[in-house]
């Protein structure tokens, strides 16, 4: 089952990255969401996790880890956030509604696998 994809826009926001900036990964790509299951409040969501989708657009400009951020941990680490379309199926097998129906969500860097 593939989710119908808005077309893939590139980079979202319109900033010019310098050297080293450059995402790691690129709309159109196939990503996994990592399976982890860390202490404390973390902003991806349970159900998530492990889940496959298709990177939709990468959102400028880079931004701290608000997970680090919020244990003070956060030694100024700047990545990407990816706008990541996922199937509905993907998410609940069972699920009733039509096949072009998907799930966007923004999720760091640091939570995504390229497939």
């Amino acid at each position: 089952m593939v989710v119908e994809c808005r077309p893939a826009t590139g980079i979202v926001g319109g900033v010019v990255t310098a050297t080293g900036e450059e995402p790691a990964l690129r709309a159109g790509e196939r990503v996994r969401i990592a399976t982890r299951a860390p202490v404390g409040h973390y902003r991806v969501p349970q159900y998530l996790r492990g889940k496959t989708g298709r990177i939709e657009a990468v959102i400028e400009p880079r931004g701290i880890d608000n997970e680090e951020e919020g244990f003070g941990r956060n030694a100024g680490q700047r990545l990407h956030y990816y706008r990541i379309a996922i199937a509905m199926t993907e998410l609940w097998a069972s699920y009733p509604g039509p096949a072009v129906d998907g799930l966007r969500i923004e999720i760091y860097e640091t939570w995504l696998e390229r497939i």
